[in-house]
């Protein structure tokens, strides 16, 4: 069982890097598409993506059902690219359910190679937060946590300030995503951390409302144990936004680095901060309780040939005028989208992608 990150995938974590929330490839029958799904994973390695995040809320946690039975499945055909591509990018496991099966998984997890799970805690929804604590101390004996404030609308909960102070002290934490979609629940996580004295932890953006800002703020806070002031960044992503487009998407990332390297933000940043989240909000669909978020995706990458459908396990399609939308934000920002990278991907490696 993987109970540590080996010294470079630490290092590169800490650095920050793009990781793509892996979406599900499925036929139009609805039945899992094995070869889609490697050209998917083939085309994050070529995107120059730091890692993969698989079996999470993009992936459908309809995959987690036994009855379903593709979680082993979908995470084989991710971890057998990887390798195959001899890539140092980091492999996260989306876990989800309550101990006994979010152990069972990161065991699988960890035998296939696995370098982190990713804890999604929906089904402690009412539970007490110390039992939550409890619950992520067990899973992280088997394998390293990436924690997760995953927003209520798609299948999250509220955690107070206590849950993020006490998880910080569990050990084998080595990142944390915050996708509160809430700029006060994502400050009291980053204030808990400090708090903690955990600088090991890497604190990504699961924001996808406001992933440049993210990514350019810095968090000055004073911690409460010594009174010192402390600055933290959120470093990287893993974000279902980065699941399209990644390849503009790791371009973003590499310019928002220089940013805060060199301390000056101007006026054209934050004007494209804005165009990225309303790329966000045609993608996603927030106008509609985000009922067409992964459609969306899958729209995105059916459009450039990634993949040969939209179809959802669950059945879930494009609400109302999500089509345009889509095609608006692709219209009014070209340099946010990177089709003229995945022509070239497509050309060049045609016997491995399918549409």
């Amino acid at each position: 069982m993987s109970l540590s990150l080996s010294r470079s995938k630490q290092a590169l974590l800490q650095q920050g890097v793009v990781i793509p929330a892996h979406p599900l490839a499925l036929d139009s029958r609805g039945r899992f598409d094995e070869r889609q799904q490697r050209g998917l994973t083939q085309y994050y390695c070529a995107a120059g993506a730091g890692g993969v995040a698989v079996g999470v809320h993009t992936t459908q946690f309809e995959i987690h059902d036994p009855q379903v039975g593709l979680f082993r499945p979908v995470l084989t055909a991710a971890a057998e690219v990887l390798s195959d591509n001899a890539t140092s990018m980091i492999a996260v496991a989306g876990l989800l359910g309550k101990t006994a099966q979010a152990v069972a998984e990161a065991e699988v997890a960890s035998e296939l190679g696995y370098d982190a799970g990713l804890l999604a805690l929906g089904a402690w929804r009412g539970a007490p937060w110390r039992d939550i604590v409890e619950h992520c101390r067990t899973v992280s004996e088997v394998l390293p946590l990436f924690g997760f404030y995953l927003q209520p609308t798609v299948g999250g909960m509220d955690l107070p300030y206590g849950f993020w102070r006490q998880f910080a002290e569990i050990e084998n934490v080595v990142a944390i995503k915050i996708a509160a979609f809430n700029r006060y629940q994502t400050l009291e996580v980053i204030r808990a951390i400090v708090d903690a004295g955990r600088d090991d932890i890497a604190l990504y953006t699961g924001n996808d409302d406001n992933i440049v800002l993210d990514l350019i703020t810095p968090y000055r806070l004073q911690r409460s144990c010594d009174g010192d002031w402390v600055t933290r960044y959120m470093v990287g992503g893993l974000l279902g936004h980065w699941a399209c487009w990644t390849r503009t998407a790791v371009q973003l990332l590499n310019q928002l680095r220089a940013v805060r390297q060199s301390g000056v933000i101007g006026r054209e940043l934050l004007e494209l901060a804005q165009q990225v989240t309303d790329c966000n909000a045609a993608i996603f669909d927030p106008a509609h309780g985000f009922a067409g978020c992964l459609p969306g995706i899958h729209a995105v990458l059916s459009d450039q040939g990634l993949l040969g459908g939209m179809a959802c396990l669950d059945g879930s399609a494009l609400s109302d005028g999500q089509r345009a939308e889509i095609d608006r934000v692709r219209r009014s920002y070209p340099h946010l989208v990177d089709d003229h990278f995945v022509i070239e991907l497509l050309t060049e490696c045609r016997g491995e992608f399918r549409a």
